[in-house]
């Protein structure tokens, strides 16, 4: 059989024979590694690209929070000049250090407070109200009576693949005072609600927004996990006279009970991220100070005011509260005293 020409393909057989020779002959070069030094030395380019993408900005960040940003750094921290080859390392920026002003500074930040409060109002109303019509929709569509489940299931699915921005577009302009609402409203005799001047109906439109994405996608999950639990258990609890009550308290929600916890951690991380939907409704007209998010005060600090130092400070506290959050919850769903 003829070797393969530098213009033909190569085989997928083929590299992956060359990539075999090329591992066993790297191992014998190397014989101290072994066979999982070799592996790990493959991995190395991974590490580095994590190292330099993902855990420099996490140190640094840290290390920043504790300093005032005063602008770009011209200093130069290394030079080197060699024929056909120039390279000057600069100073990242001019810090001044504070200590722990940053930290303190945000007790009396109203501004912060307020953003906040905004968070914590959306994730007390708009989390349980979410998970609740999740784990309604999916205990009815996995009801066997139920006909064309699947259809029911894809259409309250679909809203999670809307692009963010243009969902938070629609519901801006279905939530004007001339919009498609209001109008509804309005035509069966109930008062016009003020969604975009009202402090209270401008979060409750946030709400609103981030609940039609969500539903479906938290149904999903609570489906899958409805159709793991044993029939068994429930044919039982009909045996000992159970009713349809009884079942979903004693049988579904204990079985169901890790992945509800999963839910409304994920749900819980995903509240205190919201951007896009405050920022939207924001420019549509609704109070600053009433649709602000701990996100968008951070974006705003960071990259407008340019308060860098004060805004990673501002990014870990952020970390630690949901850290603190998420921990709490695991801890009380997680309890196998419920």
């Amino acid at each position: 059989m003829a070797a393969p020409t530098s213009n033909e393909p190569l085989s997928d057989a083929t590299v992956r024979d060359r990539a075999r020779f090329f591992r066993q002959a790297l191992s014998r070069r190397l014989p101290s590694l072994g066979e999982s030094g070799v592996g790990y030395l493959f991995l190395l380019p991974t590490f580095l690209l994590f190292s330099l993408f993902l855990g420099f900005p996490i140190l640094y960040t840290f290390y920043l929070s504790f300093f005032r940003f005063q602008g770009v750094s011209d200093e130069t921290l290394l030079w080197i000049d060699l024929p056909g080859f120039e390279f000057q390392l600069t100073r990242i920026a001019e810090l001044q250090f504070v200590g722990l002003q940053n930290y303190t500074a945000m007790f009396t930040d109203t501004l912060f407070l307020q953003a906040s409060f905004n968070t914590l109002f959306i994730l007390l109303v708009q989390v349980p109200l979410m998970v609740g019509l999740a784990l309604l929709f999916a205990v009815a569509l996995n009801a066997s009576f139920v006909k064309f489940r699947g259809v029911f299931r894809t259409v309250l699915a679909l809203p999670v693949s809307a692009n963010l921005v243009a969902y938070s577009t629609v519901f801006l302009l279905l939530m004007q005072e001339t919009g498609l609402v209001n109008y509804v409203l309005t035509g069966v005799g109930l008062p016009a609600i003020p969604w975009l001047s009202s402090s209270f109906w401008s979060r409750m439109t946030i709400v609103g927004a981030v609940t039609w994405r969500w539903t479906g996608y938290n149904m999903i999950i609570l489906l899958a996990g409805l159709q793991n639990i044993p029939q068994q258990l429930y044919e039982a609890a009909e045996i000992d006279g159970a009713s349809r009550i009884d079942k979903f308290r004693y049988v579904t929600v204990p079985q169901l009970r890790p992945v509800l916890l999963f839910v409304f951690v994920t749900s819980t991380i995903g509240t205190f991220k919201l951007f896009s939907e405050p920022v939207i409704i924001n420019s549509g007209g609704a109070p600053l100070d009433s649709t602000i998010t701990i996100v968008q005060y951070i974006y705003q600090t960071a990259f407008i005011d340019f308060r860098l130092g004060y805004a990673s400070a501002l990014t870990y506290v952020l970390i630690f509260v949901v850290s603190l959050l998420s921990a709490a919850q695991l801890r009380v769903g997680g309890s196998d005293d419920a």
